[in-house]
């Protein structure tokens, strides 16, 4: 397996992204200055423009390599767990054990979600960066919801129940799992809250 080098430029920019996102993700978009990013990676404001054309240029190649990086945190359990079973929905309860296994893994907890913070300040972006988080939003919910129609089509819900909403609620979740965490300065919380959906889903769907 090929391992990709990244050339001295790319290297650049991705320091810049990682010192960025850091830094959102502690005390917001709003308090977030190029100044201080070029400061701490140690290039010029010129150095800064070669990479982003503006703050919201920087913005949007962060949520863009953001949402391309969670997705991959939910591809390998649901790889690992399709291996182990064929069943919809024994293979989806296998997917929430890993993926709760693998937020408790994380030393101090998982960092923070960038879409949550860009919701929450959507009136400092572009059009463009919103319906980013917007669209991000719905393909989470389209690819959780293509399982749980195969999970329903051979376990009929035994409560009412809207799947649309099932698979909203995974997100919700996981940022309200790590919104707990942080807050109560306990990284366990969101592993538990994933647990807890998991536990819901075996109701659902099993009755017991």
């Amino acid at each position: 397996m090929s391992v990709q080098v990244l050339s001295k430029g790319e290297q650049t920019r991705e320091r810049i992204m990682d010192i960025a996102q850091d830094a959102v993700l502690h005390k917001g978009f709003a308090s977030t200055s190029i100044d201080e990013i070029i400061c701490e990676a140690g290039i010029t404001k010129s150095g800064f423009f070669y990479h982003f054309r503006d703050k919201n240029d920087l913005a949007k190649a962060l949520l863009q390599r953001y949402t391309d990086e969670e997705w991959k945190v939910f591809d390998q359990p649901f790889k690992q767990a399709d291996e182990l079973s064929d069943d919809p929905l024994h293979g989806f309860l296998i997917f929430l054990k890993l993926f709760a296994d693998l937020m408790s893994d994380l030393p101090n907890g998982h960092p923070g979600c960038l879409v949550a913070s860009y919701v929450y300040q959507d009136f400092l972006f572009s059009k463009e960066v919103r319906d980013m988080t917007t669209q991000g939003h719905r393909i989470w919910r389209e690819r959780f919801r293509k399982r749980l129609d195969r999970i329903a089509e051979r376990y009929p819900p035994r409560i009412e129940v809207n799947l649309d909403d099932l698979a909203d609620m995974l997100s919700a979740v996981a940022d309200g799992g790590i919104i707990l965490s942080k807050s109560l300065h306990d990284p366990s919380i969101l592993p538990r809250q994933i647990m807890q959906y998991r536990a819901y889903l075996k109701l659902v769907f099993l009755g017991n």
